[in-house]
Parts: C-alpha cells; structure tokens; sequence
C-alpha cells in the first residue's frame, strides 16, 4: 500500500492561513486523483478538495474561495492552501485518493485547530 503522511497543521486564529502538505510514497502518486478530507469530533469524515490527475479542482460549498488545492506530482505531494479560517475548520485532515480505493492507507492526520 502507498503510505502518506500529512503535515503543516497548527493553531491559528479565526482569519488567518495555514499551507497543509501530504507526501506520498510509491509510484502511482501521479495517476490518482488525490483529496484532502477532515473529520471534526464527533462527525463524520467529509471531504473537502479534490484535485484529479489532470488538475481540475473541486471543492465543498463549506471551503469554496478560501482553500485551494494543488499537486506537484515531482514531489508526489498535494498541497491544500487554507485561508479565511474558521472556527469550524477545526478538524483533523488527512488526504487519500478520491474516490477511495484500496491502494492508499490513511495517514495519521494533521489537526488544525482555529481559535474565535
């Protein structure tokens, strides 16, 4: 399986950025569609950036026009810009291809955490 490992989370205040990075192992990094998913206590993993092997992007309505995702398949890492912050993007995020398949393990996560 390819591993991932998520970085670049931290506590912020409500308005401010944070540049969250997943670095993949193994070859195939650059023939998936990767996304950027969280998981708030209590709820359920939702994801939130998608990005395809050809870099078209989508987004859930909740993050539209504040984060922005983005690959550098050299690197075998996608990136998720995270801008506008609230309190209510508190949450763990990890990336995984999308849809989801067996060949991606889950990372641990990176918590972000944004204070009011």
């Amino acid at each position: 399986q390819v591993q991932v490992v998520e970085s670049g989370g931290g506590l912020v205040q409500a308005g401010g950025s944070l540049r969250l990075s997943c670095a993949a192992s193994g070859s195939s990094f650059s023939r998936s569609a990767m996304g950027w998913y969280r998981q708030a206590p209590g709820k359920q993993r939702e994801l939130v950036a998608r990005i395809s092997r050809s870099s078209i992007t989508n987004y859930a309505e909740s993050v539209k026009g504040r984060f922005t995702i983005s690959r550098d398949n050299a690197k075998s890492t996608v990136y998720l810009q995270m801008n506008s912050l609230k309190p209510e993007d508190t949450a763990v995020y990890y990336c995984n291809t999308n849809p989801l398949g067996s060949s991606y393990s889950w990372g641990q996560g990176t918590q972000v955490t944004v204070s009011s």
